[in-house]
C-alpha cells in the first residue's frame, strides 16, 4: 500500500502529465503543488513509485510519466468524478430532448459524448432482450399478408411482414391484436414466449395457423442477433493524441471498425456501474493504448444497453467518467418519458 503522502505525489505526476502532454520533474511538482514536503522527499517518493511500477521514465527524460499500473491507482482512489457545470447540462438536457426517435436518440449521444471528452463515443442501441413490450401492432396488407410492428418501452421499433398460409379477416386480425396486446404489453420480453403458448387454441381452426405465423415472427424478432447495434462516432479525433500511442494510430483504428470487439470493451450490458478499463486491461492488442470509460444506461433503473468513450491512457479520467456518467443519466431519462 502506498502512503498518502505518495499517493498524492501520484495524483499530482497524473494531473500535470495529462495538462501538459510532458514528462514530469520532481521541480515541476513542488513549484506546481502543495506538497508540504522537501524537493529531495519528492524525488525519492518518485522514486519509490518507480521501483514499484506506478511511473515510468521515458527515453532519456528528466522526467516521469504514468504507467497503467499507476493510472490504475489514480482511478481506484479517485474521491469524485468532475461534476459538470450548470451551462453544460442545460446544454446536454436540451440537445438530446429535441431527439425525434431512438435512432435520433442514439446519434445525438454519440456526437454529444465525442464532443464532451473529445474523444472516440461509442453507443450501444438498448437491447431487445431487456426491454419490455409497450405496444404489438398488426396492420393487414392483402387478405393473406401481415405486417407486424413491435414497439418497446425504450423507443425501439421493429417491423416484420408475414405472409399467412390463408386469407386473414379484419375481425380475426383485431381480435388477435388484443388479445396479443392484453398478454404481451409492459411485460419483458424474456417472459413473452410462455406468455402467448397456447394463443393459437383461443381461434378457429382456419385462423390457427395464421396465428402461429404471426406469433413465430414475433419470437423470432425477440432473438435476433442483429439487435447488437452500436453506433460510434468522433473517431477523427484520436489524430489530436498521435504521440500517445505508440508508432501509429492504425491498430486502434482497426479495433475500433470491428463490432465485436467494441461489444467486448463495452462490457456486459447488465453491469449499470461505472467501468474504466486501462491499458493492457483490454484484452484487445491493438487497444493496449487506450482507456475505455464505459456505463450503463436505461430507462427505471435497469440498464439496457452501453455508452462509453475510447481514448488514450493520457485522459482526463475524472472529466471523462463525469461527462459519460451525466450524459448516461440523461439518456435514460429520455427514455423512461418517451
Amino acid at each position: 500500500m502506498l502512503s498518502e503522502r505518495r499517493l498524492e505525489v501520484l495524483r499530482a505526476i497524473v494531473q500535470d502529465y495529462v495538462g501538459t502532454e510532458e514528462p514530469v520533474g520532481s521541480k515541476a511538482l513542488t513549484e506546481r503543488h502543495r506538497l508540504g514536503v522537501s524537493p529531495a522527499t519528492v524525488r525519492n517518493d518518485m522514486a519509490a513509485l518507480e521501483d514499484e511500477g506506478y511511473i515510468a521514465q521515458p527515453h532519456t527524460s528528466a522526467g516521469r510519466i504514468p504507467t497503467d499500473k499507476g493510472y490504475r491507482l489514480f482511478v481506484d482512489k479517485l474521491t469524485a468524478v468532475k461534476p459538470m457545470t450548470g451551462p453544460e447540462r442545460r446544454a446536454v438536457q436540451n440537445f438530446l430532448e429535441g431527439a425525434v426517435d431512438l435512432d435520433d436518440v442514439v446519434g445525438r449521444t454519440v456526437r454529444l459524448l465525442a464532443q464532451l471528452t473529445r474523444q472516440v463515443a461509442v453507443v450501444q442501441y438498448p437491447s431487445l432482450t431487456r426491454s419490455t413490450v409497450r405496444h404489438v401492432e398488426l396492420l393487414s396488407l392483402a387478405p393473406a399478408r401481415l405486417m407486424l410492428v413491435l414497439i418497446t418501452d425504450t423507443g425501439r421499433v421493429e417491423q416484420r411482414m408475414i405472409d399467412c398460409p390463408a386469407p386473414f379477416g379484419e375481425s380475426a386480425l383485431a381480435d388477435l391484436r388484443a388479445r396479443l396486446n392484453s398478454r404481451v404489453a409492459s411485460r419483458r420480453f424474456a417472459d413473452v414466449p410462455q406468455l402467448v403458448q397456447d394463443l393459437p387454441e383461443a381461434f378457429d381452426a382456419e385462423d390457427r395457423g395464421t396465428v402461429a405465423t404471426v406469433l413465430s415472427t414475433l419470437l423470432e424478432t425477440l432473438v435476433e442477433e442483429s439487435e447488437e447495434r452500436l453506433m460510434i462516432g468522433g473517431t477523427a479525433n484520436l489524430t489530436r493524441f498521435g504521440h500517445d500511442f505508440p508508432l501509429t494510430i492504425r491498430p486502434v483504428l482497426e479495433a475500433l471498425e470491428e463490432q465485436v470487439v467494441l461489444l467486448k470493451l463495452l462490457g456486459e450490458v447488465g453491469d449499470s456501474g461505472m467501468a474504466v478499463r486501462i491499458g493492457h486491461e483490454n484484452a484487445h492488442e491493438g487497444l493496449n493504448s487506450t482507456s475505455v470509460v464505459s456505463v450503463g444506461y436505461g430507462s427505471g433503473g435497469e440498464a439496457v444497453a452501453k455508452l462509453g468513450v475510447v481514448g488514450p491512457t493520457r485522459m482526463d479520467y475524472p472529466g471523462t467518467m463525469g461527462a459519460v456518467r451525466a450524459v448516461a443519466r440523461y439518456v435514460g431519462q429520455i427514455l423512461a418519458e418517451s
